[in-house]
């Protein structure tokens, strides 16, 4: 049982999560089915029927000196149609939802092990970017690494959207890749209570 200290105005207590040990092939599997659903699919290639070229054959078939060919929108010359080329198409694919679940309690898992989870009961901020800085300050984010910050609180969103070692993402937003590719996590408190557990874990599938 792993216990995670709450700061902020209405902080001073503990949290305790059932956190898994962390898998390194798991986190894989997700980070790999979130970005395959990120991409965009869109190369394209012309085939021969597609490519701008008369239909004609070039020249006879006997009596030339020369290889035997058809039209100009073959594969063999420069300019024609491309054989088994890339076409638009779709490279998401379906995780099972509880390793999903299972993905994001590991990547808190290794945030919480390392020392790098933080959970916030209250950021009490006016959403301009000098609090957010002061207060970062004040509870050892110096900008030396960067932070994930989760929260619904739009005046704190607001806040960190324009430091550049911050990124600000919706509690429902939430995440395995995210959470891997930032060293530091700050989450709302919310989110890790027992009660929001399966709320905060529907995040992965973004």
């Amino acid at each position: 049982m792993a216990q995670i200290n709450v700061i902020g105005k209405n902080g001073g207590r503990n949290i305790d999560l059932d956190l898994p040990e962390v898998n390194p092939h798991v986190l894989h599997e997700v980070v790999t089915w979130q970005l395959a659903g990120r991409r965009r699919g869109t190369a394209s290639t012309k085939t021969r029927a597609q490519v701008s070229k008369t239909g004609h054959k070039m020249y006879s078939q006997k009596g030339t000196g020369n290889a035997r060919h058809g039209d100009r929108s073959v594969p063999n010359f420069v300019g024609g149609g491309v054989a088994f080329g890339p076409k638009p198409r779709s490279y998401a694919y379906t995780l099972p939802r509880k390793v999903r679940q299972l993905g994001l309690a590991m990547a808190l898992a290794d945030r919480q092990e390392g020392g790098k989870l933080v959970a916030v009961d209250g950021f009490d901020l006016d959403g301009k970017t000098k609090s957010f800085v002061a207060w970062a300050a004040q509870n050892g984010l110096d900008g030396s690494e960067r932070v994930l910050i989760v929260t619904d609180d739009a005046l704190t969103r607001r806040a960190a959207r324009n430091v550049s070692w911050a990124t600000v993402l919706p509690v429902a937003g939430l995440n395995v890749y995210d959470i891997l590719r930032h060293e530091r996590l700050v989450i709302d408190a919310i989110a890790l209570e027992p009660a929001q557990e399966e709320v905060s874990l529907e995040g992965a599938a973004q």
